[in-house]
């Protein structure tokens, strides 16, 4: 999601930022202090499920347009007819904070199930989907040819411009406010709703569990926002009230740790209105606590937030979401 009025990015040599950090990513070990290429976060899920296999398994959810798999997380101790929070990273591919975040909330579920009181009621009571990165292709792209990419790499007809931007491409007011019919524009919606074979195999995965997933997280960045439905139109949802509640609380607990200031409220009236996003799509599918974190900064690095910010924006993002999920276990 793009923040229009804060976008440009304030690095004094952007290009000198951007070779840092691709240099200083040059590993194969997994860091949850570092940003981590693809295939190290899918050896990383492969054996965090693998090491504790009643706490976590890996599940394939589908493949993205050049054929890679999604792989989804579940995180909780088996049990049954529980209700279940899904979690998104990595919907735009430069948005490297976000899959760094969904690893860290893996890892702060096994290391505290058991010693935290509160990780072990929620994980007790609750499942957490994990989808780690969205936008599987963009993020390798992101990697390799374009640290700025956002859109995913899906071929455009009649088009040498490549990519649809996923959170346009869903069925919440498709392609009327905030998003372009120009496959060459970073907002382009596709062709259809769910065009995007990753937005297909995420929405159709929450359909298929749309009976115990009773809240829906999807990570973004940057602009240190928390949003809530809707995005699309200035009407207000019909659970405006509590939403605005829980935002406001879940904001609360993220600025107790580090005084990081965030602001919360609707998306159409608290950035800009946009269509297609996955957030108003889950909200009218009928998951209401649906909310859209907006991660570091407000534009002095923007998406190029060093990793040296990493360990800060997931340790109190933690806090925001286990506030959240604490009221869905209380009142869904």
């Amino acid at each position: 999601m793009i923040i229009c009025f804060i976008f440009r990015i304030l690095i004094d040599d952007l290009q000198v930022a951007l070779e840092k950090q691709r240099d200083s990513n040059i590993r194969a070990v997994h860091s949850y202090e570092k940003y981590n290429d693809l295939d190290t976060i899918n050896a990383w899920s492969a054996n965090i499920a693998a090491q504790n296999p009643t706490l976590v398994s890996r599940l394939e959810i589908g493949t993205s347009y050049e054929g890679r798999p999604l792989y989804l997380l579940k995180v909780g101790k088996s049990g049954t007819n529980k209700n279940a929070v899904f979690m998104d990273c990595g919907f735009h591919a430069r948005e490297w904070i976000t899959p760094a975040f969904c690893q860290w909330f893996v890892k702060e579920a096994v290391d505290n199930y058991g010693s935290d009181d509160q990780i072990t009621d929620l994980l007790d009571n609750l499942d957490v989907y994990v989808l780690t990165v969205m936008n599987v292709d963009g993020y390798v792209y992101s990697w390799n040819s374009n640290r700025m990419w956002r859109k995913t790499r899906s071929a455009n007809k009649n088009s040498a411009c490549v990519g649809t931007d996923p959170n346009r491409n869903f069925n919440a007011g498709w392609c009327t406010v905030g998003a372009s019919s120009n496959p060459c524009d970073e907002t382009y919606c596709g062709t259809a709703p769910e065009s995007e074979k990753e937005s297909k195999a995420l929405a159709d995965f929450i359909r298929a569990n749309i009976g115990s997933i009773k809240a829906y997280l999807t990570i973004h960045s940057y602009s240190q926002m928390l949003l809530f439905p809707y995005s699309y139109t200035y009407a207000l949802a019909k659970d405006h009230t509590e939403l605005n509640n829980v935002a406001k609380g879940a904001v609360s607990a993220l600025t107790s740790l580090y005084g990081t200031k965030y602001t919360y409220g609707p998306g159409g009236t608290t950035i800009y209105l946009s269509s297609g996003g996955s957030d108003d799509w889950a909200y009218d599918t009928g998951i209401k606590y649906s909310f859209t974190f907006e991660l570091r900064d407000t534009g002095k690095y923007g998406f190029i937030l060093p990793e040296s910010e990493i360990v800060e924006t997931c340790e109190e993002t933690m806090l925001a979401v286990k506030y959240i999920a604490d009221h869905v276990l209380n009142n869904a």
